[in-house]
């Protein structure tokens, strides 16, 4: 099973919102009404590129109660694999994409008496959703996001003036950081502590609120990771006697994808687990990338998440 059914899409409106991050709005192309969707989902953008079809996972932004568009915002990035390329540069209002039907992996936790949203740079999106959707329940929420400069706090001027107190903003350049021990110790019973942003930051914070005795299950992260790349592999696929070569650049993923297989995904970005693969044999070290598998099954080299890990050496058998 791959990641789903999908949708047809045309770009109504791309806007700039802050340095190098652009909104963009979709509308259904045959004109109806999209799926509702709930805060802290995402869509799959598929994205045809020369002779390669790039997906990235975006989380939406907006109401989800607006089933006349969806909203993304795109961080274009140094290291692009060309997602965030090809949506800053190559697409226009008007053009159509496929993406996949909204998939929810950071939904807000109905057993949470408050919800603490901490975020830093492009991780807002997922909130400014999840923010709208308790607002309009009436649930208690807190949002501090942290940014390096004004200039690429995108979304920050319109959070603060929607939800006023509720918003706390921490600007580096002006020397106000993010009081994350302060935040933690001073939350009332029953608080669940949500964090998106850079890798850093989410492992931070996390792991503060671990030491200063949080509970795991009110503990949650989003984290789209782009697979890093590396030397190109083989990789054999042993019930069906396939055998396909890994590019440099490309993911062990969209490598089984270009060769026409309907491999399982959902996040794209190491975090879900439902891509894990069964491994027969390697020849080299697997290179674990994911936030899914535990140290003890990356010591046992048995499975692997072929959204974001890889192999560096020669051939990968995988159970396939």
């Amino acid at each position: 099973m791959s990641g789903g059914a999908e949708l047809r899409v045309k770009i109504a409106e791309i806007e700039p919102v802050a340095t190098d991050v652009r909104r963009f709005r979709f509308v259904a192309a045959d004109g109806g009404a999209l799926p509702l969707f709930s805060g802290g989902a995402h869509v799959v953008v598929g994205m045809e590129a020369g002779d390669r079809r790039i997906r990235n996972a975006y989380s939406l932004m907006g109401s989800p109660f607006d089933e006349s568009s969806y909203q993304v915002s795109v961080l274009k990035t140094r290291d692009s694999r060309g997602g965030s390329v090809f949506l800053h540069e190559r697409v226009a209002v008007g053009d159509t994409l496929v993406i996949s039907h909204p998939v929810n992996l950071f939904p807000v936790d109905r057993r949470a008496r408050k919800h603490l949203f901490i975020a830093g740079g492009i991780g807002i999106t997922p909130f400014l959703a999840m923010a709208e959707q308790l607002s309009e329940e009436g649930a208690r929420f807190e949002l501090h996001y942290a940014m390096r400069a004004r200039d690429c706090g995108a979304y920050a001027e319109e959070a603060a003036r929607l939800y006023g107190g509720r918003v706390h903003l921490y600007c580096s350049a002006e020397g106000r950081r993010l009081p994350v021990d302060a935040l933690l110790a001073n939350q009332p019973l029953g608080t669940h502590l949500y964090v998106c942003g850079p890798e850093r930051m989410i492992e931070g914070v996390i792991g503060a609120a671990r030491d200063a005795g949080w509970p795991e299950e009110n503990l949650h992260a989003e984290r789209f990771q782009a697979p890093p790349a590396g030397e190109p592999f083989r990789a054999r696929l042993a019930r069906s006697g396939i055998s396909i070569d890994v590019g440099p650049h490309q993911s062990l993923l969209e490598a089984l994808e270009a060769a026409g297989i309907d491999a399982p995904y959902l996040c794209r970005g190491g975090a879900c687990g439902q891509c894990e693969t069964a491994i027969v044999s390697c020849d080299g070290t697997l290179v674990h990338n994911d936030h899914y598998l535990t140290p003890e099954e990356r010591a046992g080299a048995a499975k692997i998440m072929t959204c974001v890990s890889r192999l560096a050496g020669r051939e990968l058998v995988l159970d396939l």
